[in-house]
């Protein structure tokens, strides 16, 4: 964790190609409800999906999510994972991740902003400047 963020790196498997990954996990105290997956492609390029951190916490300990993102736990091989599944119009996407790994990354945003405390860091007066302002443009 360096300041306002947390970011955990580590391979996962794509289910699809049987082929390892790198993904990034990021979670950043300025929107505290979000969480980032960040995907490396063969190309070294990185495409991000955001999904509710809440999502990511129950996804640890039972299946969760509808929609695009889902995620549920599972025991492969003698190995505990969360199975993430992505969703779009392109395709879809099923990456099996390390659930302690995933796991250290959820404690250390927790660690950051304990759940429940997500809006104390908010300034709502600013938010909802930020808002009028853009809808007035």
């Amino acid at each position: 964790m360096s300041g306002d963020t947390v970011v955990q790196d580590m391979f996962a498997l794509l289910r699809q190609a049987a082929a390892p990954v790198v993904t990034r996990w990021t979670y950043d105290v300025t929107d505290p409800f979000a969480v980032t997956l960040a995907i490396q492609t063969r190309g070294k390029r990185w495409v991000e999906w955001v999904m509710a951190r809440d999502l990511v916490v129950a996804g640890l300990s039972g299946p969760t999510g509808i929609g695009d993102v889902t995620l549920r736990p599972e025991t492969t091989q003698e190995y505990d994972i969360v199975v993430v599944e992505i969703r779009s119009p392109d395709g879809q996407a099923l990456l099996e991740v390390d659930r302690d790994l995933l796991a250290n990354f959820v404690d250390s945003t927790l660690e950051a902003v304990p759940l429940g405390s997500e809006t104390s860091g908010i300034d709502m007066d600013a938010e909802i400047q930020k808002i009028t302002k853009s809808r007035a443009e």
